[in-house]
């Protein structure tokens, strides 16, 4: 287990540097202006008449499959090749995906924020329950599938920075999943949030990890 534990520590002090915290309060910031200003409830309502649920109604379990199966399919292809990138990439995206999940559950945890209806169209948007646990750690702010696509995404975009296709794929294997949620079982300031600390989670998870590359793809 010792390549998911590569600079474990570091990265993680590094994703709550001054920068980084900087970073996410601004998230924090957007996610207020989004909310007071009533566009969280305009955009899910909007999302339900429109068409935008049915194109994006896959993104919830794709949000899930790839980082719980495909992650450990990828890894069994590598060992197989004996691909040495391909096993640091995997490792990379497996650490970045793990601190994702983990820090979206300590945010969730202590917001509390009331997920979008699933029935009844009531606006729920502004409801928030502060404290520990107060509404779990499975829903609420950041979306966590945001924010782990968005940490997966520029793990890759950080280990290869001068490629632009996987920039391009990366970005909008992302942006198709944390626009799907905001349609469905997030509100929209979550995925920008999501979006925001998982690009963060990213950059630094992909950075540490460079230095384990001994040639291109």
């Amino acid at each position: 287990m010792f390549p998911f534990f590569y600079k474990f520590r570091e990265n993680l002090s590094l994703i709550f540097s001054i920068r980084n915290i900087i970073l996410q309060i601004i998230a924090c910031l957007i996610t207020y202006i989004i909310v007071v200003s009533g566009f969280d409830w305009f955009y899910f309502k909007f999302a339900q008449v429109s068409s935008l649920t049915q194109y994006f109604s896959p993104a919830i379990f794709l949000g899930g499959l790839i980082p719980i199966f495909g992650l450990p399919i990828f890894y069994i292809i590598a060992r197989q090749i004996k691909h040495k990138n391909l096993l640091v990439i995997t490792w990379a995206l497996a650490q970045s995906a793990v601190l994702a999940w983990i820090i979206s559950a300590v945010y969730k945890a202590f917001t509390g924020r009331i997920q979008p209806p699933h029935s009844v169209l009531i606006d729920t948007s502004r409801q928030w329950n502060f404290g520990f646990l107060k509404h779990g750690i499975f829903w609420g702010w950041p979306s966590s599938h945001t924010i782990v696509a968005f940490a997966m995404s520029f793990t890759l975009i950080s280990l290869y920075p001068k490629r632009k296709d996987i920039f391009y794929v990366g970005i909008i294997y992302a942006l198709y999943i944390g626009i799907g949620v905001s349609t469905r079982i997030h509100w929209f300031s979550e995925f920008v949030a999501g979006a925001i600390i998982g690009a963060i989670i990213g950059a630094v998870v992909g950075k540490s990890f460079q230095t384990k590359l001994i040639s291109k793809l």
